[in-house]
């Protein structure tokens, strides 16, 4: 989401009247670089994916209601409030973030216990960072926003060791248990990617009974099931990949509203939306944090 334009014209949906002192400050993008202006509309189409084969949906698969689910808080840990958040995720038993902003996107290593930074290195260059994925044979991939371009990234050095290039924009990554690569672009359209040459194999429409599957940003993917925060709503929704569908909507206005509660220091921006959404391995749990959110989240999604 960009520091430099604005979304506007587009009520805001769904349950997160509470948090408008944060969508106050919401700043557009995904991940918030660029210039110029920006229509409400303009991440529902997906032009990296118009010449990808759409998966076939199974005859079966029907587009019915969506459970709805809530961040039951287990515990909190301490995330550092300067940290404009795009991606979090586990490799092993460590935690790496992409945090982004133009001319200050970063690759870091979190304590998971305490969320100090153990280590942190620049993106190359003015890009700014997007989505964050660890692949199967232990390599991190970062996406960014509008330069069309992956960072493959060592995670015990974080230095860059490749990358790939990309049309359209970045937002969120994920890694399946085959091994293939998942991207968002902030449509309702997902993408499929080889996860060693990056190229596109096959793309899916997101559908959903009861409301919009656009803005699909940070994707997670626990073992069983994706799920993807959507930006400026209070939702992550959950994904039945077999049929493009989603089938759950956590709502995370209680998580927000806790954020708003707490005090901003004198001199620092204050939190933004819900970004950031990792699972927790062997564990039944996630960790949720936002945009300069100066708490992560130890939470378990269950029926409301």
């Amino acid at each position: 989401m960009s520091t430099a334009r604005r979304r506007t014209g587009r009520p805001r949906t769904g349950r997160g009247a509470v948090v408008a002192a944060l969508t106050g400050v919401l700043l557009a993008g995904c991940g918030g670089g660029g210039n110029g202006s920006v229509t409400p509309d303009a991440a529902t189409s997906s032009p990296q994916a118009a010449s990808v084969p759409e998966v076939p949906i199974p005859d079966d698969c029907e587009v019915a209601p969506p459970a709805r689910l809530e961040a039951e808080v287990v515990a909190e840990r301490p995330h550092d409030r300067t940290a404009f958040t795009q991606g979090l995720v586990f490799l092993g038993g460590r935690l790496f973030e992409s945090t982004g902003l133009r001319g200050a996107s970063s690759l870091r290593e979190l304590d998971p216990a305490t969320g100090s930074v153990l280590r942190q290195a620049p993106v190359p260059g003015d890009a700014f960072a997007e989505g964050l994925t660890a692949t199967a044979d232990g390599r991190l991939v970062q996406l960014t926003w509008t330069e069309g371009l992956a960072f493959v990234r060592d995670p015990d050095t974080l230095e860059v060791a490749g990358e790939f290039r990309y049309p359209g924009e970045g937002w969120g990554l994920t890694t399946l248990d085959d091994r293939r690569l998942v991207q968002s672009d902030g449509s309702d359209t997902l993408v499929v990617r080889d996860p060693d040459t990056f190229e596109p194999l096959e793309r899916l429409t997101v559908r959903r009974a009861d409301g919009a599957t656009d803005q699909l940003n940070e994707l997670e993917w626990d073992g069983r099931h994706l799920w993807a925060n959507r930006w400026r709503t209070d939702e992550i929704v959950r994904i039945d990949l077999r049929c493009a569908t989603v089938d759950a909507v956590v709502d995370t206005s209680a998580l927000a509203t806790r954020v708003v509660a707490m005090p901003v220091p004198e001199g620092l921006a204050p939190p933004e939306v819900v970004n950031g959404v990792a699972s927790i391995p062997g564990t039944d749990r996630f960790l949720v944090t936002g945009k300069r959110w100066p708490t992560m989240f130890e939470v378990r999604f269950v029926p409301t």
